[in-house]
């Protein structure tokens, strides 16, 4: 099944000269999630998973699947004022301007070992702030893994001391 049939560009999205990857073509295709949990599942044996780390909002859709095949618990980190519970933060930059995710305090104990999962890999801000925030709390990143990766945007240099998993390279 070639999964990148499921991806739909949109043009100018969210601003001009982006080329946006839609997902949600492929989250409506029970096949195409089924083949892309199969993917990750195979990446990720005996990995010894205790919490996968979704994150906002679009990672939430695997995420949450893959911890419930890990047998693991779901961690999510959120933007802002997002999160009930007493939080710790992380901000990065953008292209203009900063942003900030957080995650419960209690969220992850010292030596859990750790999925981190996002929809993609981009400039790789985002994923080097959640590994952050994942090491704060003494968690052991075992695995950043991505539904796709945009290679062109070197994302990964950002995040190269962790394994990288991406099914999907543009």
């Amino acid at each position: 099944m070639e999964l990148s049939k499921y991806i739909r560009d949109i043009q100018d999205f969210p601003k001009q000269g982006i080329i946006f990857k839609d997902i949600t073509p492929l989250l409506s295709n029970p096949k195409a999630v089924n083949k892309c949990m199969e993917l990750f599942m195979d990446n990720l044996k005996d990995k010894n998973i205790d919490k996968v780390v979704g994150v906002e909002s679009r990672g939430f859709f695997f995420a949450t699947l893959l911890a419930n095949r890990l047998n693991a618990g779901f961690v999510p980190v959120r933007k802002p004022n997002k999160l009930p519970y007493e939080t710790v933060s992380s901000s990065y930059a953008l292209e203009y301007g900063t942003d900030t995710l957080e995650i419960h305090i209690d969220a992850i104990k010292q030596g859990e070992r750790v999925l981190i999962h996002d929809d993609v890999l981009a400039t790789g801000g985002t994923a080097k702030a959640v590994c952050s925030l994942v090491e704060k709390l003494g968690g052991e990143i075992v695995q950043c893994n991505f539904l796709m990766e945009l290679s062109f945007l070197k994302g990964r240099e950002k995040i190269n001391q962790y394994d990288i998993y991406a099914p999907l390279v543009y």
